[in-house]
């Protein structure tokens, strides 16, 4: 099943994503994909401040990964430079460290990603018009967007 949100602008997508955090788990895998400029890390912003993080939440496109501690760890990583090689960043490791898992560019990397996770993908339709299309794979998942949704 699908679910499709449209928000209007950047505080809309983060209000979106603090929702996300009420109903939030550990071992929680958020995968986001979608053009450059279309609200990625705006999201990532929203889950981040909802959790108690504090710090600035930038892209880390050149480092990979960053982590983050709040009221559960927070674990951004981009994967777009990677080209699908994962080879010895041990990306598998942050899915059973019992925190919050977005991962930006995630298509790229779709067969290491456990059975269960919410994939989002952002859709630029106006200047700060955006379109999530949010599908769950497995039940926990499910029940998050009914939840929230």
């Amino acid at each position: 099943m699908e679910y499709k949100v449209t928000t209007k602008s950047e505080l809309e997508t983060i209000q979106i994503a603090q929702n996300f955090e009420a109903e939030k788990f550990p071992n929680m895998i958020i995968c986001l994909d979608g053009e450059l400029g279309s609200g990625k890390t705006v999201f990532t912003k929203g889950i981040a401040d909802a959790i108690g993080i504090k710090d600035t939440i930038t892209s880390p496109t050149f480092s990979i990964i960053k982590e983050y501690d709040g009221e559960l760890p927070l674990y951004h990583m981009d994967v777009y430079r990677l080209d699908g090689n994962t080879d010895g960043v041990g990306i598998e490791e942050y899915f059973t460290k019992g925190g919050v898992v977005v991962i930006e560019w995630a298509d790229t990397i779709k067969s290491i990603l456990p059975d269960e996770y919410l994939h989002i993908k952002f859709k630029i339709t106006g200047e700060n018009t955006r379109v999530l299309i949010l599908e769950p794979h497995g039940s926990k998942y499910e029940e998050l967007c009914e939840a929230v949704l």
